[in-house]
């Protein structure tokens, strides 16, 4: 039995995390439309308002200042790069949008479930003071998820 306990979010990375959960909650509606019968034309305008105000500029804070902790060369980090990309392809699919948004849904949830089990917690387990307050100074305050006034996932 592994008897490790997962690591206390560090306060510098909790407001990154809760990023998160708007990633979460984003595959979470993405499902509950489907389950609707929500038509893909209908959940894609929101999908797209999600990654230009939220996801995108997301991923560029820990590119440019998570990942660094660990190096380029490290592997988990070469796994998180591997998967941004693919997200962003599958973000920006304007074609087949309903296969798109199947694997937003379950490619986002994985990353996400990675990032926080794994990757943050080598990040957190090895970032100095001065690495952990940089990530937390360059992520700007939390942005509205709910800004949205057609509501396909009630």
């Amino acid at each position: 039995m592994n008897d490790t306990k997962p690591l206390k979010r560090s306060e510098y990375l909790k407001a990154i995390s809760r990023d998160h959960h708007h990633g979460l909650l984003l595959c979470w509606k993405i499902r509950e439309g489907f389950k609707r019968g929500v038509s893909a034309d209908r959940i894609k305008p929101y999908i797209d308002w999600f990654w230009q105000s939220h996801l995108a500029s997301h991923f560029d804070i820990e590119e440019k200042h998570v990942f660094p902790v660990l190096g380029s060369n490290h592997e988990l980090v070469k796994k998180a790069l591997s998967e941004h990309r693919r997200l962003k392809r599958l973000f920006m699919q304007e074609t087949d949008i309903w296969r798109s948004l199947n694997l937003i849904e379950e490619e986002l949830d994985s990353h996400i479930r990675f990032e926080e089990r794994i990757l943050f917690n080598e990040v957190q387990r090895i970032a100095t003071t001065l690495q952990l307050s940089t990530i937390a100074k360059h992520h700007n305050a939390a942005t509205h998820c709910d800004d949205w006034l057609d509501e396909f996932w009630k």
